[in-house]
């Protein structure tokens, strides 16, 4: 979910963790899914969702990881332009979604999963679609994700872009969610990590990966930048 309107920086002592996370998905697990799949998020169909299918495409992959797949989406798409597709998300609920309709090997696996068992997939194309809102894990399962490519393969993050998401004051830490931008019936929104552009070039790098394309996809109406793309290249 990309958190849109001002956002405050919490104080240390209302901090929150990535299990809050986890607990906020596991309860609107099945409203996220029906909003996915009716279409309900208007930044999603102007302008992110072909964004981010853009960016994997320009590196013709034969195989990607989604991590954090949520209900399967992306996997899917991917799946029906003949790429070899595994989805992964710590709710099993979504995954559970994800496998009722098919195009790909969904599997339920944590960040922290995937970064201290592995998979048994290497990829071409690791992509995280505004799925890496957490902190502690977040950095942990992109430390992992050169051990995760093919050499010379590539990681794909669409976040939001702060200019979007107008985090104050701008620097890292957690922020309060909102479920802004959807229907009724969603609560308990997840708290998520904000990082500043320099933040996320700064760990890429720092985990071995080299920063070679950024994008910043426009809204149409908004006149900003709707979300960040970053993509990061393995040796």
């Amino acid at each position: 979910m990309a958190p849109t309107g001002l956002r405050r920086q919490m104080s240390a002592s209302e901090e929150r963790n990535d299990d809050e996370v986890l607990d906020a998905w596991r309860v609107n697990a099945a409203n996220w899914t029906e909003v996915v799949r009716e279409r309900k998020i208007e930044s999603r169909n102007l302008v992110t969702d072909q964004a981010i299918l853009d960016a994997v495409a320009a590196r013709n992959p034969l195989s990607v990881l989604d991590l954090g797949c949520g209900e399967g989406w992306l996997t899917r798409v991917l799946a029906e332009r003949g790429i070899a597709c595994t989805g992964v998300d710590a709710i099993p609920a979504l995954i559970q979604s994800a496998k009722s309709l098919g195009g790909g090997d969904f599997r339920v696996a944590s960040f922290e999963d995937v970064s201290t068992k592995g998979l048994d997939v290497i990829v071409d194309v690791v992509v995280a679609n505004f799925s890496l809102i957490g902190g502690d894990a977040v950095d942990a399962v992109i430390r992992h994700v050169r051990h995760l490519l093919n050499p010379r393969g590539f990681f794909i993050v669409q976040t939001v872009h702060p200019s979007f998401a107008e985090v104050v004051p701008y620097k890292d830490g957690w922020v309060e969610g909102s479920w802004a931008g959807c229907p009724d019936g969603f609560t308990k929104p997840a708290p998520w990590y904000f990082r500043t552009i320099e933040t996320w070039v700064k760990t890429l790098r720092d985990s071995g990966l080299e920063l070679v394309e950024l994008r910043e996809p426009l809204h149409p109406t908004k006149g900003r930048p709707a979300s960040l793309i970053l993509i990061a290249r393995r040796d």
